[in-house]
């Protein structure tokens, strides 16, 4: 007889999970359907990220050149020692072989024992610590023994000296290779991201830059309550405007490229005065100037709270410098260089 059973129902618990499964999908698909697609960021934002990446690269561009300032003198410093050693080694000799010549007219004469020359060129230190020896010694040859003692240590001395800066220059080259591919970083990341842009988005900020260069040229040729410039800030500014439309390059100090810091030293070295290199430096060479009011044309302006950039006061609250890369030597007001004014330097 055949069995009739009932179909098995699905359970409580499975029957849940399924619908709510189902819902979630219906859901997701529908978001999918409706999500409007992600918007390409507009010429203004893409600016501010812009102008923010460039601000990062100039304060990595500001410790570069530290590093790189560091390393030339490092240098400097080690070939000047290893000149030195190489010239007190060869004074050195001259003097064992003075001390040897003696030694060896002493035996010929019958006063002196064969082995002592051994001691008397190989080591002075150990030979004149023997106290009790140096009745076997004339003056002349205790003298020059002592001279080699003291020409042994100062070389020993720089040899070591010229170790240790050895050792700094390695970790200041490996600093150097950081801070370099950290400003080609930024500098990669801003111009993917001006690449998005189109023509006329790009002229359009073009043209917005172009009008304010020549509002700022326009206040500083107007003069206003300005005190002119003169002396050797008046030759710093002169040599700075000379070189208005040049390109800005991090690192460069001139005469056909430049960054902050290296065009205000290579302005003032025109002028005769040689100034640091970075922007830090400079804000601590000549008098500090806190009010803006109190600003001559030619003296040193510093921005930021960490002083990453620097520039020349041109006047009429316009500053002379050369702002970031992309861009060249130009006027521009204060209020627009993206940080702050901390104050001013008269060199």
């Amino acid at each position: 007889m055949a069995s009739h059973r009932r179909p098995k129902q699905p359970s409580r618990t499975r029957v849940t999970v399924l619908t709510t499964a189902a819902a979630a999908a219906v859901v997701l698909s529908s978001q999918a359907a409706n999500a409007a697609p992600s918007e390409k960021p507009g010429k203004d934002e893409v600016k501010a990220k812009v102008d923010k990446l460039y601000e990062e690269a100039e304060q990595a561009t500001e410790k570069y050149n530290g590093a790189k300032e560091k390393q030339e003198k490092l240098q400097k410093e080690i070939s000047t020692i290893q000149d030195n050693v190489a010239r007190g080694q060869e004074e050195l000799n001259e003097l064992r072989d003075g001390l040897g010549s003696m030694a060896s007219a002493q035996y010929r004469s019958g006063g002196i024992d064969p082995s002592l020359q051994l001691f008397l060129s190989a080591d002075p230190d150990n030979y004149l610590d023997k106290a009790s020896t140096l009745d076997q010694l004339s003056g002349q040859q205790v003298e020059a023994l002592k001279k080699i003692q003291v020409k042994q240590r100062d070389l020993a001395q720089q040899r070591s000296e010229a170790s240790e800066k050895l050792k700094d220059l390695s970790a200041t080259r490996t600093e150097l290779g950081k801070k370099k591919k950290e400003v080609q970083g930024k500098l990669s990341s801003a111009q993917k991201l001006l690449n998005t842009l189109t023509a006329q988005e790009k002229a359009a900020l073009q043209e917005e830059e172009q009008r304010a260069n020549r509002t700022s040229e326009r206040q500083v040729l107007s003069g206003g309550n300005s005190a002119p410039a003169s002396g050797r800030a008046g030759e710093a500014f002169a040599a700075a405007q000379s070189k208005i439309g040049t390109p800005y390059v991090y690192g460069a100090t001139g005469p056909s490229s430049f960054d902050c810091s290296g065009l205000t030293s290579w302005a003032y070295a025109q002028a005769g005065v040689g100034i640091p290199r970075t922007s830090q430096a400079q804000a601590n060479y000549g008098t500090r100037i806190s009010s803006v009011s109190q600003l001559q044309v030619g003296d040193l302006v510093f921005f930021f709270n960490d002083l990453h950039h620097v520039g020349l006061y041109a006047g009429n609250n316009q500053v002379l410098h050369a702002p970031r890369t992309g861009t060249n030597v130009r006027y521009e007001s204060m209020s627009t260089i993206g940080g702050p004014f901390m104050f001013g330097v008269r060199v």
